[in-house]
């Protein structure tokens, strides 16, 4: 209980101080506002694009895509805006001995890095993608009880730590190997793929892959599902043991990786 109070001071000053030094430069605090808007634009007019003329993929119609799109959205959207900047330059620091600074201080040297670098500019995306999901539900055409919704935003919840975990594995590599660039690569091919497809379309070697190995597969599909009543019990006990599973994957990398780190100063 003590070091999680230390951690949330440590965040809350560290959300400050970002704040601080952003408020400094103000075109560094606005431009990104404008910079993600734009790109968030772009996107959907290239989903727009690819689902003009689908009318099902797999058993979801156009609501249930366009929510899908919505889901997935937010969830890269709370990674820009909360850890993404942060957790992106691990394999930097360990390259160039900066991650001595972080061992070296007070409390969790990951929390530190996680909240250092959080990004305002890219909160329009998380109010962008609700107008599409608030419109996907609309196509739907068929009530949401308040429960459905709650469901959703657990699953969004859930779903945004599983993006987290993954991204501090796949960085973390750089404590064993030279460069991680390779499978860098492959997280943004799985992601490209899953941003535009839904798991429900996915069997074989490929469910296994992308629902199981890397689950970007699932991020967004389970949420939906659960929004519109078609997650099973298994496939919740399946989401939930499967974020379990990497978060003690996440510490074990996370701290194997630390004890493997030769500091700069060594």
């Amino acid at each position: 209980m003590m070091e999680f109070k230390r951690n949330v001071r440590v965040i809350k000053a560290l959300i400050e101080i970002r704040f601080q030094n952003l408020m400094m430069f103000r075109l560094g605090f606005f431009g990104p506002f404008f910079v993600d808007g734009s790109l968030f634009i772009i996107q959907l007019m290239v989903f727009q694009a690819i689902y003009s003329n689908v009318d099902r993929i797999g058993t979801w119609g156009r609501g249930e895509m366009i929510v899908f799109i919505g889901t997935f959205s937010m969830i890269n959207a709370i990674n820009m805006v909360v850890y993404f900047f942060g957790i992106n330059g691990l394999p930097q620091k360990i390259k160039n001995g900066d991650l001595d600074l972080y061992l070296t201080k007070p409390g969790s040297p990951l929390v530190r890095m996680t909240f250092e670098k959080i990004n305002p500019g890219s909160l329009p995306l998380v109010g962008m993608s609700v107008l599409i999901i608030a419109y996907g539900i609309h196509q739907l055409g068929k009530p949401i009880s308040g429960g459905a919704i709650a469901g959703y935003l657990f699953w969004i919840i859930l779903m945004t730590i599983l993006f987290y975990e993954m991204e501090v594995i796949i960085r973390s590599i750089c404590f064993f190997v030279l460069s991680n660039a390779n499978v860098t690569r492959i997280e943004e091919i799985g992601l490209e793929l899953c941003m535009k497809i839904p798991g429900i379309v996915f069997y074989g070697g490929y469910k296994l892959l992308f629902c199981c190995i890397l689950p970007y597969g699932i991020m967004a599909t389970i949420p939906v599902q659960s929004l519109i009543g078609e997650l099973s019990v298994m496939g919740a006990v399946y989401g939930i043991l499967l974020t379990i599973i990497f978060t003690i994957i996440t510490k074990g990398v996370w701290k194997q990786g630390v004890r493997c780190y030769n500091s700069a100063s060594s």
